[in-house]
C-alpha cells in the first residue's frame, strides 16, 4: 500500500471532535470528500471522519450528535461556530464493509470493521478513496483559540488506491472495477459526471466506458437521487455543462431530462452562434449557482425545438418552455415551491423595455412602458422573483456572442422598479386599502367569487392611479362597477 505524509489545513473543531474520539481509545481519519477538497486547497463546509467506535458509542462521546444512519454506522454531529454564527456539521461513520446490493443502492450486508483499509474498498472513486491519520494531529489543539482557527498540519495519508495520485493529475477513476462499482449502486455513474464538472476533471477511460454498461440499471434509481445529483452538478459546479454534456455522451441524460436531447443541433440562425441545446449549457453556466436561476437557465428555452418555424423565429417558447419545465420538475421531484420559482422565470424572461432606448438618444419607441405598465410587471412576475429573473437575462445574452449588452436595459428597468416602489404603490390585492369584508359589508353582497372579481377590478384600476387608493374612492369605484354588472344582465 502506498503512504505518503501530506500537509493540509484543518480548523480547530475538527481536531477537536477527533481528539474526543482518540482520547477514548478508538481511531480518527479524515475521509471522504472533505480530504478530497482540503488536497485540493478548499475549505470544505462539512467534514466526514471514519472511526472503529459504533454508532452507540458516538451517540454517547458527542451528546448533540444526530442520528442520521446508525444502521450504517453514521452519526452527525453538529458545530456552532460563535464567530460565524453559523452551524457546520462534522459526519463520524464507522468502519465498514458491505455487501450483495440487491436493491442497487442499498448492501443487503453491512459489516463494521476495525481496519480503515477494509472500509476504504467500497468506496466509489479513488480521489474518494484516501484516508488523513488525525491521531498525530490532536497533540497541537490549543485552548482558547475560536473553533473556525486553521492548523497546518502534517499527517500520514492512507492512500491504497492511489487516489493522491490521480488527485493530481486530475482523474475520476473507480476503486478496483468499475463495472462492478457502478453495478453496486448505478447512480455512481451520474456522480462521475457531476463530478468531471464540480472538480473539472476527466474520467478514467475504463470508468468510462463501465458507464455505458450500466445504463439498463438506471431504471432502479429513484427520481428523488437523480434529483439530488441534478442539484448538486447545479449548485456546486462552476460550470455544469461540463456534466450535463458528459451526461449526455455517455446516453444517462435520456434518464434525467430527455427533453434537452430534442435540443441538441436545433440551430437558431437569428441573432444566435450556438443550437439551442448549447446556448441552455452556456447559459447554465454563466447564470449564478442559485438552484432556482439555474434551473429556469438550464430549461428557459426548452420549448424552442416544437415552436421553431421556418422564418427561424420561435414564437410562443416562453410559455411551452414554462409548460415543458413544470412537467420536467415535477417527474424530477421538485417542490411546488421551486416549481413555481423556476417556471416563473422561464416564463417571462422574454420580456423587453424599451425605455432604456432614451439613454442612447433613440427615437422614443412607441411601446414606452409608463409606470403602469411597471407596476403591472411586478404584479405578474412577482417582486420577490425579479433580482432572478434579471439574472436569468444577463445569463442568457452573455451567452450569446451576438446578443446585446443586458446591462442598460436591465439597469435602466431597475431604476423605474424603484421608482414606483418608492411611490408605495399597490401591485397587489392585499395592498388595498379595501379587503373582502369591506365589499361585503358596503355593497351588501355575500362572500363568493364576485368579491375577488370586484377586488381584481379595484386592483387594476390602482395599478392604472395609485391615487384611487384610498378606502372611500375604492368602495365607490366598486358600487359603480356592481351597477354596471346588474345592468348587463
Amino acid at each position: 500500500m502506498e503512504k505518503k505524509q501530506i500537509t493540509i489545513k484543518l480548523p480547530h473543531y475538527v481536531l477537536e471532535t477527533a481528539q474526543m474520539l482518540i482520547s477514548n481509545g478508538y481511531q480518527a481519519y479524515l475521509v471522504g470528500g472533505a480530504l478530497r477538497d482540503t488536497l485540493l486547497g478548499k475549505l470544505p463546509d462539512d467534514y466526514d471522519i471514519a472511526t472503529d467506535a459504533h454508532a452507540h458509542t458516538l451517540l454517547k462521546l458527542f451528546r448533540n450528535a444526530k442520528e442520521v444512519g446508525v444502521a450504517f454506522g453514521t452519526v452527525l454531529v453538529p458545530i456552532y461556530l460563535k464567530e460565524e454564527k453559523k452551524y457546520v456539521n462534522i459526519e463520524i461513520t464507522t468502519f465498514r464493509i458491505e455487501a450483495d446490493y440487491r436493491d442497487y443502492r442499498h448492501p443487503s450486508k453491512v459489516e463494521f470493521v476495525t481496519d480503515i483499509n477494509e472500509d476504504l474498498k467500497r468506496r466509489d472513486f479513488t480521489i474518494n478513496a484516501m484516508a488523513a491519520n488525525l491521531e498525530q494531529a490532536v497533540s497541537t489543539l490549543k485552548k482558547g483559540v475560536p473553533k473556525n482557527h486553521l492548523y497546518t498540519l502534517t499527517l500520514d495519508l492512507l492512500d491504497p488506491y492511489g487516489g493522491y495520485s490521480d488527485l493530481r493529475n486530475k482523474l475520476i477513476k473507480a476503486v478496483g472495477d468499475p463495472l462492478a462499482r457502478f453495478k453496486e449502486d448505478p447512480l455512481r455513474a451520474f456522480r462521475a459526471c457531476r463530478f468531471r464538472a464540480q472538480l473539472e476533471f476527466k474520467i478514467e477511460e475504463n470508468t468510462y466506458n463501465a458507464i455505458l454498461q450500466v445504463l439498463d440499471l438506471i431504471k432502479f434509481i429513484s427520481k428523488e437521487r437523480i434529483q439530488t445529483e441534478l442539484v448538486k452538478l447545479l449548485t456546486q459546479a462552476k460550470k455544469p455543462s461540463l456534466g450535463i454534456e458528459c451526461m449526455r455522451k455517455t446516453g444517462l441524460l435520456q434518464f434525467v431530462i430527455p427533453e434537452l436531447l430534442d435540443c441538441y443541433g436545433v440551430t437558431q440562425p437569428l441573432g444566435h452562434t450556438h443550437d439551442v441545446y448549447h446556448h441552455l449549457l452556456y447559459t447554465t453556466d454563466k447564470a449564478p449557482p442559485k438552484l432556482e436561476v439555474r434551473l429556469a437557465a438550464l430549461l428557459h428555452d426548452i420549448g424552442k425545438p416544437q415552436t421553431k418555424r421556418p422564418d427561424g423565429h420561435f414564437y410562443g417558447h416562453d410559455v411551452l418552455s414554462a409548460q415543458m419545465a413544470k412537467k420536467i420538475l415535477k417527474r424530477l421531484r421538485f417542490s411546488n415551491r421551486i416549481i413555481q420559482h423556476v417556471t416563473t422565470l422561464i416564463r417571462w424572461h422574454m420580456f423587453y423595455y424599451p425605455n432604456y432606448l432614451e439613454d442612447f438618444k433613440e427615437k422614443t419607441p412607441p411601446s414606452k412602458w409608463s409606470d403602469a405598465a411597471v407596476r403591472r410587471f411586478i404584479r405578474r412576475v412577482g417582486l420577490e422573483y425579479l433580482d432572478d429573473l434579471f439574472a436569468l437575462r444577463i445569463a442568457d445574452a452573455t451567452s450569446n456572442p451576438k446578443a446585446e449588452d443586458p446591462y442598460p436595459e436591465i439597469n435602466a428597468l431597475k431604476k423605474h422598479i424603484k421608482k414606483v416602489l418608492d411611490e408605495d404603490s399597490a401591485l397587489k390585492v392585499s395592498d388595498l386599502k379595501v379587503n373582502g369584508h369591506d365589499i361585503m359589508g358596503h355593497l351588501k353582497i355575500p362572500q363568493g367569487p364576485l368579491v375577488g372579481e370586484i377586488l381584481n377590478y379595484l386592483l387594476e384600476r390602482v395599478l392604472d392611479d395609485p391615487k384611487l387608493n384610498t378606502k372611500q374612492k375604492l368602495l365607490k369605484l366598486a358600487e359603480e362597477y356592481l351597477k354596471t354588472k346588474q345592468k348587463s344582465r
